[in-house]
């Protein structure tokens, strides 16, 4: 069973700090040389699967971690993600186009299928757990500035100035709204996250959209996370679990109309 849920951080609807995240790479103000964990094992999830059983395995994840991960998955068709407060009736007008998932995070909308998308598990017993939910996010988000960088990209983290509201978007989607550390590229938003944090450990589930994904862009992402990396696959005892808890959780009405 999931562990009890103590918060959950709705990052992408939070009030964007006046303090200036718009770090060169080489300004002196962060050792690019850290990582933000001793040890990560990379999972790349290259099944395509429901929008349901994408979240279910992210959760099963969190529940049997002892060692921070990140998964990077694909979707078998197009699909819509909205956070956990979120409002099934600002969404239900795609049900027809899309797979609608409630997520267990918080945030807004957001629109799968060209995108790169990908879960940070942290375990308790990972010395980053201990740091806040906000400094996770941001140390996640610098990682990833840093392999846009190292692929050519002008990548930065975004600051009350650095705002662009994309009009494409409908009324609360993620991408059409940056707030405090999102990366940024040319003035618009191309990755933002939300969390959850439980007892088990912290679950960090982002989208990466709007650049190249060739070149090696998660394996660049992940070396930025850390320098002892480690490749795994998601075991058969792993996905019968995340099947459970799909079918009594996010492939159910219940669960995607609850407000």
């Amino acid at each position: 069973m999931s562990s009890g849920v103590e918060t959950s951080l709705d990052i992408f609807n939070s009030k964007r700090s006046q303090r200036s995240l718009d770090f060169a790479r080489n300004d002196g103000h962060e050792d690019t040389t850290s990582r933000l964990f001793s040890s990560l094992h990379i999972y790349h999830d290259n099944s395509p699967h429901s929008a349901a059983m994408n979240m279910a395995i992210d959760e099963a994840l969190l529940e049997h971690a002892t060692v921070a991960s990140i998964r990077f998955y694909r979707w078998h068709s197009p699909a819509l993600s909205f956070g956990y407060f979120g409002r099934f009736a600002d969404v239900g007008r795609y049900a027809a186009e899309r797979e609608l998932v409630r997520r267990w995070t918080g945030g807004g909308t957001v629109f799968h299928g060209n995108d790169l998308t990908y879960s940070i598990v942290i375990p308790a017993n990972d010395a980053a757990f201990a740091e806040s939910s906000m400094s996770i996010y941001e140390k996640i988000h610098r990682a990833l500035r840093e392999a846009l960088i190292g692929m050519g990209g002008r990548a930065q983290l975004a600051t009350p100035n650095s705002v662009v509201t994309d009009r494409r978007y409908s009324e609360g989607a993620c991408f059409a709204n940056p707030v405090r550390a999102d990366v940024m590229v040319n003035g618009c938003k191309v990755a933002g996250a939300a969390q959850r944090r439980t007892r088990a450990g912290l679950l960090h589930q982002g989208s990466i959209q709007g650049v190249n994904f060739g070149n090696g862009l998660p394996e660049r992402f992940a070396k930025e996370l850390s320098k002892n990396c480690g490749e795994k696959k998601i075991d058969n005892e792993l996905l019968e679990r995340a099947r459970e808890i799909a079918g009594k959780k996010y492939a159910t009405q219940d669960w995607l109309q609850r407000r």
